[in-house]
């Protein structure tokens, strides 16, 4: 139940929901949401501890439980067959994108810290 796919995709599975009109399926896709990214963050969270995973996996994934939890609150106290808060999308958005914070270090790790040349040998004479 660790996995951060789950979450990822719920939330944007809300967000879709909500572009589409269908703002009380979004308000559920939102409460599985958290569910699995309290899973994700506990694992997260877990890994760290125990010294097997990384701390920006398991900062990202508290982070975005923060913001889907944020998301969730404020959709709750919205009024029926109103519109839909702004602050609602935005922290669903800004939990996708925590969710993807590892993914843009795995692309620019490598860029920001190439590997050291190898150093070249001066050529060695040659005996006979």
């Amino acid at each position: 139940m660790g996995s951060r796919l789950l979450p990822v995709s719920l939330a944007t599975g809300a967000l879709l929901a909500d572009v589409v009109g269908l703002h009380k399926l979004a308000y559920y896709l939102v409460l599985l949401a958290v569910v699995g990214a309290a899973a994700a963050a506990f694992v997260g969270v877990g890994d760290v501890l125990e010294g097997k995973g990384g701390v920006v996996r398991a900062a990202s994934t508290v982070v975005a439980l923060a913001f889907i939890l944020l998301g969730s609150a404020a959709r709750s106290v919205a009024p029926a067959g109103g519109h839909v808060p702004v602050l609602t999308t935005t922290a669903v958005v800004a939990a996708v994108l925590s969710y993807l914070l590892p993914l843009l270090g795995f692309f620019v790790g490598p860029v920001a810290s190439p590997r050291p040349k190898a150093e070249r040998q001066a050529p060695q004479p040659v005996s006979l």
